[in-house]
C-alpha cells in the first residue's frame, strides 16, 4: 500500500504552491494501488491511473459519480466511507471492484479523512490494495488444509501421524486410533517411541529410518509396531519430512498400514509354494512348465537328470529341443494350448550324452487368478522299461508258432501275430477291426466260442477250422481267457489256436492202420478156425479107422 502523504506547504509564492501540488500529484500517479478521494456526499472527486485501470472507466466519467457504484456490494462500499467520516479512518476494509468488462478485483481499503488548513474535513482519501492473488492463495491454502484434514481424519485404514523433530506427536487420525488403540487426547504431546518395539529402538532401526527421511525427504520400511495393550503388529511405514514455508525441516509425517494379514497370507503362500515345490522336486517323473511361446519356464530335478542339462540352461530354451522328434513335441504343446490338455502323448527325450528315454506326457494349461492361460504344466512318465517289456512280450508273441489273437467285447480283432496272418492269408491291417468269426468254416460256432470266454472267463480245446483266403483249411483247438486292466476291468479275450491238422491226419492214419490190422486179425481167426476144423476132422477120421481095425 502506498500511504497518502499530506503536504502542508506554506509557500512564499504561488510558484512554491504549484511545485508542491505537482510533486503530490506525481506521487499519487506513481502508485500502483488504486487511489481515490471521496466527498462528504460520497462522490468521487479525484482518482489516479490505477483506479482508471481497475474500473475500466475514464477519469472524467469517474469524477462526480458515486464511489459505491464500482463495487459488487455498493451498500458495503457506502458503509465503508461513512465509517471513515465517522471514525476518521478504516484499515483493511474488504471490497470487490467490478471492472466494466466484468472482471472482479478483490481489494483491501485503507482510508482516512483529509482536512483543509483550518482542520475542516474536506473528504476521504482511500487507497486500495489488490489482494486477488493473495486471497486466491489463502483460499487454496484453506481448501488444501481442509482437504488434508479430511484425508487425515477420514482414513480409518491408514495411520497418519504428525510429529516434530523431537519426536513429540502433534497429530493423530482415526486410523492411528484404530491401529494403535490410543485416542488423540491420550497420545498427542507424547514421545512417539511408545509406538516402536524396544528392539527397533535399541538396534537403531528407528533412527536410521528418520535420518533417511530427514536427508532424502522420504523413507519407508516394514516394522513391528506396539499397540496400547502391548500387542504387536507388522506395519508398512512411509515417513516424509515436513518443511516450513522456507523449506526448513520441522518434523515428520508418518503413514503406516497394518499388514499383519498380508504377512500371514504371504507366509502361507510361501509355505504353500515351498510345499508345492517339494512335491514337484520329489517327483521321480520329469515335470516342466512351458510358456505360450514354447519356452521352458521351470523344471524339476528329474527333468535335469533325464536331459543331463542344468536348470539354468534349460529355462528359457525351446521345450522341443530335447526330443528326438522336435516337431512332434511342438505339436504336442500346441495341442494343449488348443484343447486344454493332452494325455499319454508319446515322445522320446534325448539325453545330452545320447541316451534315449521313452515317455508319455500328460499335460494341461494353468491359469492366473483372472482365468487367463499363462502356460502348460507337463508331466512325463518314463515308459522305457514298459516299452521294453512290451517289445519283449511282442517278440514272444511273434515267436509263437501258434496263431494268437486278441478280441474286443464286440468280437472285433484288436491284435494278431504273424502266425495268424499266415494261417488266414490276410494282412495284419486287414485283420484288425474285423469280426473274429469271419475266418472260420463255422462263424456261429466261433462267435459262441468267444462269447463263452467272456461269460466263463476261459475255454480250453475249443475246436474250430480256420479257412485261409486261398481255401486251405486248418483244424485248430482254441485255448482262450479274458485279460483285464489294472483295476480288474475285462478288456478283451486272448486266444491261442493249436494246429491239430497233422494230429488229425495221424489219427486218421492210425485208425486206418488199426482197421487193416483188425481185418487181418479177423482173417487169421477165420483161417485158424478152418485149420482147427480140419485137424478135428482128421482126428475123428483116425479114430474111426482105428475102430474099424479093431473090429476086424
Amino acid at each position: 500500500m502506498v500511504e497518502h502523504r499530506k503536504f502542508s506547504p506554506n509557500p512564499d509564492s504561488s510558484k512554491d504552491i504549484q511545485s508542491a501540488a505537482t510533486y503530490a500529484r506525481s506521487l499519487i500517479e506513481a502508485s500502483l494501488d488504486p487511489l481515490v478521494t471521496i466527498s462528504a456526499t460520497g462522490k468521487i472527486t479525484d482518482v489516479n491511473e490505477a483506479t482508471i485501470k481497475a474500473t475500466g472507466v475514464a477519469r472524467e466519467k469517474l469524477i462526480g459519480a458515486d464511489f459505491s457504484n464500482y463495487f459488487t456490494e455498493p451498500e458495503k462500499a457506502r458503509e465503508g466511507y461513512k465509517q471513515v467520516f465517522a471514525k476518521g479512518s478504516v484499515t483493511d476494509y474488504p471490497l470487490t471492484i467490478r471492472n466494466k468488462d466484468g472482471r472482479l478485483i478483490d481489494v483491501l481499503y485503507n482510508a482516512s479523512v483529509y482536512k483543509d488548513v483550518g482542520g475542516k474535513v474536506l473528504g476521504v482519501f482511500a487507497a486500495a490494495r489488490d489482494v486477488t492473488d493473495s486471497k486466491a492463495v489463502n483460499r487454496n491454502f484453506i481448501e488444501t488444509k481442509n482437504f488434508l484434514d479430511n484425508i487425515l481424519q477420514s482414513s480409518t485404514k491408514y495411520s497418519i501421524i504428525g510429529k516434530d523433530l523431537d519426536h513429540r506427536i502433534l497429530s493423530w487420525n482415526e486410523g492411528a486410533q484404530r491401529n494403535y488403540g490410543y485416542s488423540a487426547e491420550e497420545i498427542i504431546g507424547r514421545d512417539s517411541s511408545i509406538l516402536h518395539t524396544p528392539e527397533d529402538i535399541a538396534s537403531g532401526a528407528v533412527d536410521r529410518l528418520l535420518s533417511e527421511a530427514y536427508e532424502n525427504g522420504l523413507a519407508e520400511g516394514e516394522f513391528q509396531r506396539v499397540r496400547k495393550d502391548g500387542t504387536r503388529f507388522m506395519a508398512s511405514v512411509v515417513v516424509t519430512r515436513r518443511n516450513d514455508a522456507f523449506g526448513h525441516p520441522i518434523g515428520y509425517l508418518l503413514m503406516s498400514n497394518d499388514i499383519s494379514e498380508k504377512k500371514r497370507a504371504e507366509e502361507q503362500l510361501r509355505q504353500a509354494s515351498h510345499y508345492a515345490r517339494s512335491l514337484i522336486e520329489s517327483s521321480l517323473d520329469p515335470l516342466v512348465t512351458i510358456s505360450p511361446d514354447g519356452k521352458i519356464t521351470d523344471v524339476n530335478e528329474a527333468t535335469i537328470k533325464v536331459t543331463g542339462i542344468p536348470r539354468e540352461k534349460l529355462i528359457g530354451t525351446d521345450f522341443s529341443n530335447y526330443f528326438t522328434e522336435p516337431q512332434k513335441a511342438r505339436e504336442g504343446y500346441l495341442q494343449v494350448f488348443a484343447k486344454g490338455f493332452v494325455t499319454d502323448y508319446p515322445l522320446t527325450i534325448r539325453h545330452r550324452g545320447g541316451q534315449l528315454t521313452d515317455v508319455l506326457y500328460n499335460a494341461s494349461v494353468y491359469k492366473d487368478s483372472a482365468g487367463k492361460v499363462i502356460g502348460i504344466f507337463a508331466a512325463a512318465r518314463d515308459v522305457t522299461a514298459q516299452k521294453q517289456a512290451s517289445q519283449y512280450a511282442r517278440s514272444l508273441i511273434e515267436a509263437s508258432l501258434d496263431p494268437l489273437v486278441t478280441i474286443s467285447p464286440e468280437g472285433k480283432i484288436t491284435d494278431v501275430n504273424e502266425a495268424t496272418i499266415k494261417v488266414t492269408g490276410v494282412s495284419r491291417e486287414q485283420l484288425i477291426g474285423t469280426d473274429f468269426s469271419n475266418y472260420f468254416t463255422e462263424p456261429q460256432k466261433a462267435r459262441e466260442g468267444y462269447q463263452q470266454v467272456f461269460a466263463l472267463g476261459s475255454v480250453t480245446d475249443y475246436p474250430l477250422t480256420i479257412r485261409n483266403s486261398n481255401g486251405t483249411l486248418t483244424d485248430v483247438l482254441y485255448n482262450a481267457s479274458v485279460y483285464k486292466d489294472i483295476s480288474g476291468k475285462v478288456l478283451g479275450v486272448f486266444a491261442a489256436a493249436r494246429d491239430i491238422t497233422a494230429q488229425r491226419q495221424a489219427e486218421a492214419q492210425v485208425a486206418e492202420q488199426r482197421t487193416k490190422e483188425l481185418e487181418r486179425l479177423a482173417e487169421l481167426e477165420r483161417f485158424q478156425r478152418l485149420t482147427v476144423g480140419r485137424e478135428l476132422k482128421m482126428i475123428e477120421l483116425k479114430k474111426e479107422i482105428e475102430e474099424l481095425k479093431r473090429q476086424r
